[in-house]
């Protein structure tokens, strides 16, 4: 999704717009870093539960390893014209121990249900605790939305 509309949006216009990106967009780039190897950043599907992100990924893959090591990670939906970044905690899940709501709504969403197949996924659960969003610089003032996990408007 492009968008080039620089109107300044209010608060609460914002929080809904965002609230239903998050429920609408499929793909959210992931940031996580390794305390001896850095960054890494990796693109995954995500369904959003109305409250946190639910992601899936190898269980061998660098985000996952990360994320053991460092629950701290941001996320970041692709459009850069309408930016929506996300800053949380991590809890990793064992696609056999996930909750089966976050498997239910993953599988939903996609139409795969990472438990079925023969390799070894990690469902990851991000509830957010910060949310930025800003449509150029009109609205890089007042571009925080959530704070310590509660919405601002």
């Amino acid at each position: 999704m492009q968008t080039t509309d620089s109107t300044r949006r209010d608060l609460r216009e914002r929080t809904r717009d965002t609230r239903e990106r998050l429920g609408r967009e499929r793909d959210v780039w992931v940031s996580t870093a390794h305390p001896d190897r850095g960054p890494h950043q990796v693109p995954l599907w995500f369904w959003w539960d109305g409250h946190a992100l639910w992601l899936c990924t190898g269980e061998a893959t660098a985000t996952a390893r990360n994320l053991r090591a460092d629950p701290r990670v941001r996320l970041a939906l692709p459009d850069t014209s309408d930016v929506v970044q996300l800053r949380g905690t991590a809890e990793c899940f064992p696609a056999r121990e996930v909750p089966e709501e976050g498997a239910a709504g993953f599988t939903a969403k996609f139409g795969w249900d990472p438990r079925a197949d023969e390799g070894s996924f990690v469902y990851v659960r991000v509830s957010p605790e910060t949310v930025l969003a800003w449509r150029g610089e009109a609205e890089l003032t007042g571009r925080v939305l959530m704070r310590k996990g509660a919405w601002l408007g």
